[in-house]
């Protein structure tokens, strides 16, 4: 009976834990019925808690209205005016959002919000008051309570909206939350209209579920854009989803469920909204648009070769075994024996390799962090270290680089067999012995140059001991005497702690050692220990290197063409069978790490997100891991955020009512224009900066005042006087000039400003012509171009990001022209004859080492010095070959002045005169260029 009993109570603390209620009778009725079966108990409490009959509300409570941050009273005690939001009645909410709507109509007109716009507004208050009404009607059987202090549920200005617990749920919200923010899919799922057909009754299974939950998962994402509370309830759409969780092995598993169900019923949602849009034509599904790509698996089943293209949504990846993202992915990526893949002939062998054709925007992949232990008949989790980068770069794995990328491979493959090796020679160094102790070996020199060093004794550790004992041996008595003739000497207690007598040597010694002897053995114990540390910092040095260069494997130009952002990552803390999940999220607009936990949103960091994330230190770590394509800049800017970026240069740059005031309208259209421009995003080849100098200053933030001056200047212009409404406008705006005082525009600033435009537009045409020779390989010519378009352009970037183009672009072609006069030279130099030597010697002394300096300056520019490497490799490769004797001396003297490290600008050649671009031509032409490029090489942004 006390074993019956013990076990009910467990059962009850049990219940009371995972659904937070606390009314006993209530748990005991539920265990009565589940006949104590724990799961079937939750469901009880569950389902009653939905079906609690509606109380009688006879108090008031008070609701934040949506427009501002007044308070009403609503309930049977309040004004009758007022409108009761407590009660079911349809009309009574229909006439509050009316209301509501109704003083923020002008404020839409005037904005010029779309009528879709407003019917989300209106979604998000009908959301939003439903929400509130839904938290009065609450019983204490939930998990989670309302805070009695209003304070505590209002949202903070603009701070997300976080997500309530309803029991054991907190997967939801990070899957959910993680999702939200892909603005590309909150605004999918905000637009979503449900079919025509809807108001029927649903033709399956899968409309009858799909297309409510929809509906939900637009209610609650409404709520989490427009709610004032701080956190909403998603108990409607948790609802739906219960029958989807049943698996009684591991919540890994319910999460890894959960989320593929979730994205195959939107999947399912929006095909029926495509199939009936697109009616005779094939729908296009946006959901496998965003996050299904497409892989190729090549391969060999016993002897013969086959490939066949498979379709990919999340992208599992194992965990135990693998330091980091890109070692899962490796092995994810090959699949048993693949060496007959490479080789004519076939084998019995039999394995596939995977290759990426198509990514989806939406990159996930879920981390195995849970295996099912044989042994003891349970699942456990991994909690190894596994790291992984926020810029992830998927070149490597791409089916179109499947050929440099097996060359690589290889390369990798032969270096980490070789780093193997050096390794172990270290260990024989550093773990030095044949004993079960190791030591440095460098450590056992110095150590036997010490006790051969040592001062020498002539009798025994024993004998010494035996001499020091007084006659008739060692008395307590004896003891006390001496302990009496000495004042202030501790009494010595043999047996609570030892002495050691002062004339014994304080280390062992060699008992008969000559001084030839001791000279000849320091000397070879110097020596060896010096060979020793030598080959140890060898050894050390050589891994090093080899280590550096698999990590630089991939990290030329041409293997860094699809870049993957981290989004979100998921994370579990606890065991298998038990834990907590939460999910960071960058926010690309305030530029940081955010934490959402459940009702909890807080700002974080990267170091955070570290610790908490990769494991091996405590039981948290990440189990799913969401990128994004860093090309496509509308997963998480929407039509929203450009509207705030818009406000946001109105209200720095908005024209002061000085020049503003006048009836004339052409500077306000212009300037509109010129704003509209300067928040567009635009790809390189069409970049406005270089149509007008007001964008420029825009993009830059220059001071409004030397914003208005320039754009007056212009309108005064003479050559603007085509007919009288021009001169009109020019004589304005000449008069608007002379009312500006001395004092209001600091003319040294408004000069630089200009100068820098001048820059900027010089070191585009340096960057044009450059980019045009090279393309021509016109190497020689297009060098000094790209040099001072590097230089105008590295000048321009130290005063700001936006004043100049992509440094890095130019820096490639740069590089590119010196490694093509390089590898000219050198095949001019192989030819032997004299007037190839000289000519390709010319090359290197004129331009190539003259250069070399430019490259060196910036250590941070890692690309730039293996280049240099690369040319110098090539000509010390001449070393030791035979050649004529007059090449010989020929290399002598020009390798060192090719192995000069100083990085000592030489001087050049004048800048080339470049020719004069009306804005037309220059802006076409630039645009030619750039289109003309390779993707591969052009930049990733847009400035």
């Amino acid at each position: 009976v006390t074993i019956e009993k013990c076990h009910q109570q467990t059962l009850l603390n049990q219940l009371r834990e995972v659904t937070g209620t606390t009314d006993v009778q209530l748990l005991q009725q539920a265990l009565q019925v589940s006949n104590g079966d724990l799961a079937e108990a939750v469901a009880f409490l569950t389902e009653k808690n939905a079906k609690v009959p509606q109380q009688d509300e006879a108090t008031y409570y008070q609701t934040a209205q949506i427009t501002n941050d007044r308070y009403i009273s609503v309930g049977s005690q309040a004004d009758t005016n007022v409108i009761d939001l407590t009660g079911d009645d349809k009309d009574d909410l229909q006439r509050a959002i009316a209301l509501s709507l109704e003083e923020s109509n002008r404020a839409f007109r005037e904005t010029g919000i779309t009528d879709e716009e407003q019917a989300i507004s209106r979604w998000v208050l009908e959301a939003s008051i439903a929400e509130n009404k839904a938290s009065l009607k609450r019983t204490h059987t939930e998990v989670w309570s309302d805070s009695p202090n209003p304070h505590d549920r209002k949202r903070q200005d603009n701070c997300p909206v976080g997500l309530k617990n309803v029991g054991n749920t907190c997967w939801f919200s990070a899957v959910i939350q993680s999702l939200f923010n892909l603005l590309e899919f909150q605004r999918l799922v905000l637009h979503y209209s449900p079919p025509a057909r809807m108001q029927d009754l649903p033709r399956n299974q899968k409309e009858h579920r799909n297309l409510p939950f929809m509906q939900e998962l637009r209610h609650l994402f409404s709520l989490l854009v427009g709610s004032k509370r701080k956190y909403v309830d998603p108990s409607s759409a948790v609802e739906i989803l219960k029958d989807a969780f049943k698996s009684s092995e591991s919540q890994q598993q319910d999460v890894s469920e959960f989320t593929h169900k979730l994205l195959d019923w939107l999947e399912d949602a929006f095909q029926i909204k495509a199939e009936e849009d697109r009616e005779g034509e094939k729908p296009k599904n946006p959901m496998v648009d965003l996050f299904y790509g497409r892989f190729l698996a090549v391969g060999v089943l016993e002897g013969k070769k086959f490939e066949n293209t498979e379709m990919f949504g999340q992208y599992p990846l194992q965990v135990n075994g693998f330091k980091d993202l890109h070692e899962c992915l490796e092995a994810a990526m090959i699949e048993g024996e693949i060496e007959s893949l490479h080789s004519a002939e076939n084998s019995a062998k039999s394995g596939q390799e995977h290759w990426f054709t198509e990514l989806p925007p939406v990159l996930t992949f879920e981390l195995s962090r849970f295996e099912f232990n044989q042994t003891l008949g349970r699942p456990e989790k991994i909690h190894n270290k596994l790291e992984f980068p926020s810029m992830l770069y998927m070149d490597r794995y791409m089916d179109r680089n499947r050929d440099i990328t097996r060359i690589k491979r290889e390369e990798i493959r032969r270096l980490k067999e070789h780093l193997t090796v050096l390794q172990q020679r270290l260990e024989r160094y550093l773990s030095y012995g044949s004993g079960p102790k190791r030591f440095p070996l460098a450590d056992v020199l110095q150590y036997a140059m010490e006790f051969a060093s040592s001062k020498p004794v002539c009798t025994s550790p024993v004998e010494d001991i035996n001499t020091t004992a007084p006659p008739g041996g060692t008395t307590p008595e004896h003891l006390f005497g001496i302990a009496q003739q000495q004042q202030r000497v501790s009494i010595h207690k043999p047996f609570t702690q030892s002495r050691v007598p002062p004339d014994l040597p304080m280390h062992p010694a060699p008992r008969h050692i000559t001084e030839e002897e001791l000279r000849v053995l320091e000397g070879c114990l110097h020596r060896w220990r010096s060979e020793v540390e030598n080959d140890t910092r060898d050894l050390q040095a050589s891994i090093s290197r080899i280590h550096r260069t698999i990590e630089l494997m991939y990290s030329d130009k041409s293997m860094m063409q699809v870049p993957y952002r981290l989004h979100a990552v998921l994370v579990h803390e606890g065991q298998a069978n038990a834990g907590h999940y939460w999910a960071y999220i960058f926010d690309p607009h305030q530029q940081r790490w955010m934490k959402y936990n459940d009702i909890s949103v807080t700002k974080s960091s990267w170091e955070e997100l570290v610790r908490d994330s990769f494991g091996g230190y405590r039981n948290a770590s990440a189990y799913c891991l969401m990128y994004i394509d860093d090309k496509k800049p509308f997963l998480i800017e929407g039509n929203l955020i450009c509207i705030c970026k818009v406000t946001h240069l109105l209200v720095s740059y908005e024209l002061s009512t000085q020049v503003m005031s006048y009836d004339d309208e052409a500077l306000k259209v212009e300037y509109t224009r010129l704003l509209r421009l300067a928040q567009e995003d635009t790809p390189p080849e069409r970049d406005y900066r270089l149509q007008h100098i007001i964008v420029y200053f825009i993009h830059n933030q220059a001071p409004k005042k030397i914003v208005e001056r320039t754009l007056l200047t212009q309108f005064a212009d003479r050559n603007l006087g085509f007919d009288e409404r021009c001169k009109s406008i020019m004589k304005v705006a000449r008069a608007k000039l002379e009312l500006i005082m001395p004092d209001e525009v600091n003319m040294e600033e408004y000069e630089m400003w200009h100068q820098d435009y001048r820059k900027f537009r010089d070191a585009t045409v340096f960057l044009l012509i450059g980019l045009e020779l090279f393309l021509k390989k016109s190497y020689v010519e297009a060098l000094m171009y790209l040099i001072y378009a590097y230089q105008y352009n590295k000048e321009l970037l130290a005063k700001g990001p936006y004043r100049g183009h992509d440094e890095e672009l130019i820096a490639h072609y740069r590089r590119e022209c010196l490694l093509k006069l390089n590898e000219h030279a050198a095949v001019l130099f192989e030819t032997g004859e004299e007037i190839e030597v000289n000519t390709g010697l010319s090359i290197m002394n004129e331009l190539v080492v003259a250069c070399i300096p430019l490259l060196l300056v910036d250590e941070m520019e890692e690309k730039d010095m293996v280049a240099v490497e690369d040319m110098r490799n090539r000509w010390c490769s001449y070393l030791g070959q035979e050649m004529e004797p007059n090449l010989q001396e020929k290399l002598t003297d020009f390798l060192p002045k090719l192995l000069d490290c100083s990085t000592e600008i030489k001087s050049f050649h004048d800048p080339p005169k470049l020719p004069s671009y009306s804005t037309l031509e220059l802006c076409e032409r630039y645009g030619q260029v750039v289109t003309s490029l390779t993707p591969s090489r052009t930049p990733a942004d847009g400035r």
